[in-house]
């Protein structure tokens, strides 16, 4: 394998421009790596390296090679090398590729397609953008059921070089229809005279064409699976999505929420790739958003302005209170949205998380309230702070981090399952939203149990 930095013999060899060995130094590397290296090669030396690979090596490293650096290789490559690659692509992959494109360069690019090609590649880009239409190919193996297993071998032979994966066969009938998946294990196994009708269960799991994508990377999650056939409303067999494309969802829709969820509109390209204009835009929006939210915390606290005036000490323990209900809600808000994203618990399970989240609430905020009473009998025993109201300073304290903590687990748990309810996604109610939300009911809550332990003492 070759890491991120090149070899230093391999840039020794393209600096001198030496590529008959650089020929021959390549035909022993796995496509993978060709890949890594040409991506981490400046753009003016991409297509150089890319040229001296074999055609076949060279169809192989294009499908792993980033977007970027295939729209590069496209506009320096000749137009006859373009046409091959293309046309010697995965139908999935090169739709991944043609809808990352600009609506003129796709169409300059099917024009290079051959004829099946073409309409395998329309068929495909037909499908609704996000849907699994988008994510299958139509390279795989088929048989009908009254074959035997000598003569679906045969066809294996003959034509499994150009399927995607022959882990798994499917089975069709006269008119396309699925009605079965076996596995090539159970086809090894089996008398070759056996007919395939007899190794059948007609058991299977397939998706529609029509379907999220994310359906495909739960149903992958559930039924722990390589590939899985997909069929239109009428149970036709249209192609197959394979788990290397349903791991490129996944990953897609993690970082969207991952951003999301730190107060940042998702990134449509890597952070890298992204334009410093396309940066700032993304994280002004929720920045300008959150610093709203925050400004109802200042005006929340001068409503108490004349509290603050005759009881200084009670602004101080102001960012222990609001903090620690900002943290108990961006921890509610993560096993929330997490559990979500896994299926681990639904809508209908609202009232147990919210049962479970008073508990919790509770517990958490009994424990942060007696460690912020200890704290004021410490400090007082051994400085002298606090005078002789210490007690009921201390007893306000404790009771507003109860209140505030179980308010901030409330509110984390709760928001998701709202926004949920409401057709939103549950990673927009992000840590910091939740926080700006318990920051300003906690100055309330902070003070409205001053003003009720501290009248007429300190208040």
């Amino acid at each position: 394998m070759i890491g991120k930095t090149i070899q230093p013999e391999i840039r020794e060899l393209i600096e001198r421009r030496d590529f008959n060995s650089l020929r021959q130094v390549f035909n022993d590397w796995l496509p993978v790596d060709l890949a890594e290296l040409i991506s981490d090669l400046p753009e003016n030396e991409q297509a150089i390296v890319f040229r001296l690979l074999s055609r076949e090596l060279a169809d192989e490293t294009f499908e792993y090679l980033e977007f970027d650096v295939q729209k590069n290789l496209l506009e320096a490559l000749a137009k006859e090398d373009v046409r091959h690659i293309l046309n010697s692509m995965s139908p999935d992959d090169r739709t991944a590729l043609l809808e990352e494109l600009p609506a003129a360069v796709v169409k300059e690019l099917l024009s290079l397609l051959s004829a099946e090609q073409l309409k395998v590649a329309q068929t495909l880009l037909g499908y609704p953008e996000g849907s699994v239409g988008r994510l299958m190919t139509t390279d795989y193996l088929s048989v009908k059921e009254s074959w035997t297993t000598t003569q679906v071998m045969e066809h294996i032979r003959k034509y499994g070089k150009d399927s995607e994966t022959i882990n798994v066969i499917y089975v069709v009938n006269d008119l396309g229809k699925l009605i079965d998946e076996i596995r090539i294990r159970e086809l090894l196994l089996a008398p070759l005279d056996e007919p395939v009708h007899k190794i059948m269960d007609r058991k299977f799991i397939a998706l529609k064409a029509a379907d999220e994508q994310m359906v495909a990377v739960e149903t992958f999650k559930r039924e722990d699976r390589v590939a899985l056939p997909v069929v239109d409303s009428a149970g036709m067999l249209l192609g197959i999505v394979t788990v290397d494309d349903v791991f490129d969802v996944a990953e897609e829709e993690e970082t969207e929420d991952i951003q999301k969820f730190g107060g940042v509109e998702a990134l449509e390209d890597p952070y890298m790739d992204s334009s410093l204009f396309e940066v700032i835009k993304k994280r002004a929006v929720w920045l300008v958003v959150l610093f709203v939210g925050e400004m109802l915390t200042a005006t929340a606290m001068s409503f108490f302005e004349e509290e603050l005036a005759k009881a200084v000490v009670l602004a101080t323990f102001i960012p222990l209170i609001i903090s620690s209900g900002g943290n108990s809600g961006s921890q509610a808000a993560t096993l929330i949205i997490r559990a979500l994203a896994l299926g681990e618990i639904s809508l209908t399970d609202w009232w147990n998380v919210m049962r479970r989240e008073i508990l919790s609430g509770l517990a958490l905020g009994t424990v942060l309230g007696f460690i912020g009473f200890i704290r004021i009998l410490i400090w007082s025993l051994i400085f002298g702070m606090y005078g002789s109201h210490w007690l009921l300073i201390g007893g306000v304290v404790g009771v507003s981090l109860l209140g505030v903590v179980l308010l901030g687990t409330l509110s984390g748990s709760m928001l998701p399952l709202l926004l949920q309810r409401f057709g939103a996604d549950p990673a927009t109610s992000s840590a910091p939203f939740v926080a700006t939300i318990v920051d300003v009911a906690g100055i309330i809550i902070y003070f409205t149990v001053a003003a009720t332990v501290l009248k007429g003492i300190l208040l």
